[in-house]
């Protein structure tokens, strides 16, 4: 019988994770956990990290903990922060997958001798491609786009085609760990514990009130400050005698007002991405797609034009609402991840 191969599964202390180093066992490889220290917040490092020890005991295999929160505060955070002063809205997951759960991680495997790096995400692979997950209520294929193409080969994703019900069903049969199936579900992002204002509020003046301009700059009303909008917002400005809802069209940071209209008015077909990452090798400088510009968002067909240094323009075929500077856009074909960028 051959050898075993190593796998490294990363454990935040989940259900999701917990249950693809069950299914790992099953398949016949030799896991190892470790799970990865990124917030400053220790209390819900311990709770994770005894979680995940836990499992592992439970399980039989070695259970690591890898400090990585000085370069998630360069990597990650920080540009989160900076994102938010220059009047975008940022997406710190596609950073973080890129450089840490999928970059530092990998060369955290390479020094343990694991060929691979599993996690609990839902998204399928087949080395060279992402696909969206059977599970597209948990699907994160959005936020895998920024992902470096040569690690892909080295991706397990044991939930490819698993549905969470039924993840938490497997995790509540078995009664050392049944705790991981009631537990409440992790952060959308995990250093934001309440709001993102409080975040950016520690190092930014936030409540700074400025003006509310139409299309043409003319005041008409108050804000509370540019940091708590992004494009297509509707509520939390002040307008003197409108008679219709308006919606944020622009954002001025450097003069601190925001660009409000009506919502026809912040419907879009053409914009520009910059950091294109692409999973395909372009035979041609444009190619057709379709595109996701929110991860909430349906995807829409449309027209790619690849430029220099990263740069792409895209081309709806329909208008789109309320695209964003910062969020990111994404290239599919079916449920196939080509690439994507970041709105500019």
């Amino acid at each position: 019988m051959g050898e075993r191969k190593k796998v490294l599964v990363a454990m935040s202390g989940g259900v999701d994770s917990s249950m693809s180093a069950k299914a790992l066992l099953e398949r016949g490889f030799e896991p190892q956990g470790v799970y990865l220290k990124l917030h400053p917040h220790e209390e819900k490092h311990a709770a994770n990290i005894e979680k995940g020890r836990k499992v592992a005991a439970y399980f039989g295999f070695e259970h690591h903990v890898l400090d990585m929160r000085e370069e998630f505060k360069e990597r990650v955070y920080k540009p989160f922060i900076e994102t938010y002063k220059e009047g975008k809205t940022p997406n710190p997951c596609t950073f973080c997958n890129r450089h840490l759960k999928f970059g530092a991680l990998l060369d955290f495997a390479d020094r343990l001798g694991c060929e691979f790096l599993a996690t609990g995400h839902y998204i399928r692979t087949d080395g060279q491609f992402f696909y969206e997950a059977n599970d597209m209520t948990k699907d994160q294929s959005y936020f895998l786009f920024n992902v470096k193409k040569e690690a892909l080969k080295r991706l397990i994703f044991p939930l490819a085609d698993r549905y969470k019900t039924e993840v938490k069903k497997t995790a509540a049969a078995i009664p050392e760990l049944a705790f991981l199936a009631v537990q409440a579900e992790s952060a959308e992002i995990c250093f934001v514990e309440t709001d993102y204002i409080d975040i950016i509020g520690k190092h930014y003046q936030v409540e700074q009130e400025g003006e509310v301009v139409d299309e043409k700059g003319a005041p008409i009303g108050t804000h509370k400050g540019y940091m708590q909008y992004t494009i297509g917002k509707r509520r939390g400005f002040t307008v003197n005698g409108a008679k219709e809802p308006l919606y944020v069209q622009n954002i001025i940071p450097e003069s601190n007002k925001i660009v409000v209209t009506t919502k026809d008015r912040v419907y879009k077909k053409e914009f520009n991405i910059e950091k294109t990452n692409l999973f395909l090798e372009p035979t041609q400088k444009e190619f057709r797609a379709l595109i996701k510009v929110r991860y909430r968002n349906e995807k829409k067909q449309g027209l790619v034009s690849l430029g220099e240094n990263g740069y792409a323009k895209i081309v709806l075929d329909e208008p789109e609402f309320a695209i964003a500077p910062g969020q990111a856009a994404v290239f599919y074909e079916d449920n196939k991840v080509l690439g994507g960028g970041y709105i500019v």
